[in-house]
């Protein structure tokens, strides 16, 4: 899926080329009704492209679904446009599922543009990792526990294992999970949740989620959500509430129930705190940041 983001998408697009599998692979590209003459460039610079044009943003979850329905193969990888596979990931992604039939979505390691690791498996989200993940009460505890519970940063990350969920930048899913679990929800997600959602209903039909090292991907975060960031930290939210609302019977377990009112305000404090930490907090910050020492000479 990709929506005004050209550039990452053509770097994408080479890497898979440059990347090619042994094995026959296809590669689709959803546009979502983007301007910035992305479809006119994969259309021009990469005919063996499969190219379907939304003529609307149908969002995440239905732009990745129009391509898995005309899909006819044992796997699927769901890649971001700002992402890029290294040499041979997709041979080692697709050896190593086969070699474990039982796994029906499994992620590979994920690392920013620095290199540094990305945290792409990770634990299923508490009501204690919601109030210190991304806000400030994280920033005044910068190693709280429920966080980095949440964000798995206890595992080193250089072994293969089975997670909760893996992000949906670089997820790969059996075509027998699918199948029995169904597709992506585009009804409750248009964006953001739908892979925890996935996985965990992989898990609830007895699929293994697995997270293997030996494949790696360079993601850049954010790309495209980044040039509508108000609305996109508003979607997100409304993501986790409907996620939340979706599976009510797991959080059960997880949420005590004199805290179970207190989800949704947490959720809209969240969206305030992050939208004025934009607008006001961070111009400010950076003003200071600018402005020249006292003293010094010009």
């Amino acid at each position: 899926m990709s929506w005004n983001a050209r550039e990452d998408l053509r770097t994408c697009l080479a890497s898979l080329r440059a990347g090619a599998a042994r094995r026959r692979v296809e590669t689709v590209v959803v546009d979502n009704a983007s301007t910035d003459g992305s479809p006119e460039m994969v259309a021009a610079e990469f005919p063996d492209v499969c190219l379907l044009r939304s003529p609307t943003n149908e969002g995440f979850s239905a732009a990745n679904n129009r391509a898995l329905a005309g899909l006819d193969a044992p796997y699927a990888l769901l890649l971001n446009s700002d992402a890029a596979v290294h040499p041979g990931a997709l041979d080692a992604l697709l050896d190593w599922s086969d070699a474990h039939p039982d796994v029906g979505i499994v992620g590979p390691r994920v690392l920013n543009p620095d290199g540094s690791l990305q945290y792409s498996c990770r634990r299923f989200p508490t009501f204690a990792a919601g109030l210190f993940r991304n806000v400030y009460l994280g920033r005044l505890f910068p190693n709280n526990k429920p966080a980095a519970d949440y964000l798995m940063q206890d595992f080193d990350h250089a072994s293969e294992r089975d997670v909760d969920w893996v992000s949906g930048c670089a997820l790969l899913i059996r075509r027998a999970c699918w199948e029995e679990i169904g597709p992506l929800d585009a009804e409750t997600f248009f964006m953001y949740c739908e892979d925890i959602d996935w996985c965990l209903r992989a898990h609830d039909a007895n699929w293994r989620v697995a997270y293997y090292p030996g494949a790696v991907v360079t993601h850049a975060i954010g790309r495209s959500s980044d040039q509508v960031a108000d609305r996109m930290i508003i979607e997100h939210h409304r993501s986790m509430w409907r996620f939340y609302k979706k599976h009510r019977a797991f959080f059960a377990r997880s949420v005590a129930p004199p805290l179970r009112p207190l989800v949704p305000v947490g959720i809209f404090l969240r969206v305030a705190v992050r939208i004025t930490r934009r607008h006001l907090v961070n111009p400010v910050v950076n003003a200071l940041l600018r402005r020249p020492a006292r003293g010094k000479a010009d």
